[in-house]
């Protein structure tokens, strides 16, 4: 699997997790010269908080276009530190 913006690979893996139709890669995939840390949070009832990161591509920002989450309840331990996407990013094999 692969996450794409702006015709770039920002993230690898074979080894995704699809929870609620997201794919979630894990950290250790991601190109991380793209990613910034985002201030940005949010909170899910039964996976907890999440946060986000800036995805920059030849100097144009994707604000918070991916999110993970660093201490999810238990419900969601099988995605801890792993990293979805959304905004424009696309994700295929």
């Amino acid at each position: 699997m692969k996450a794409i913006w702006k015709d770039t690979v920002i993230a690898q893996s074979d080894d995704t997790v699809v929870v609620e139709g997201n794919r979630y890669f894990p950290p250790s995939t991601l190109n991380m010269m793209y990613f910034t840390p985002s201030d940005t949070t949010s909170h899910c009832g039964w996976k907890g908080e999440a946060n986000y990161y800036d995805v920059t591509v030849e100097g144009e920002t994707n604000a918070d276009a991916a999110w993970y989450y660093a201490a999810p309840k238990q419900a969601a331990s099988n995605i801890k530190g792993y990293i979805a996407f959304w905004n424009g990013v696309k994700v295929n094999d």
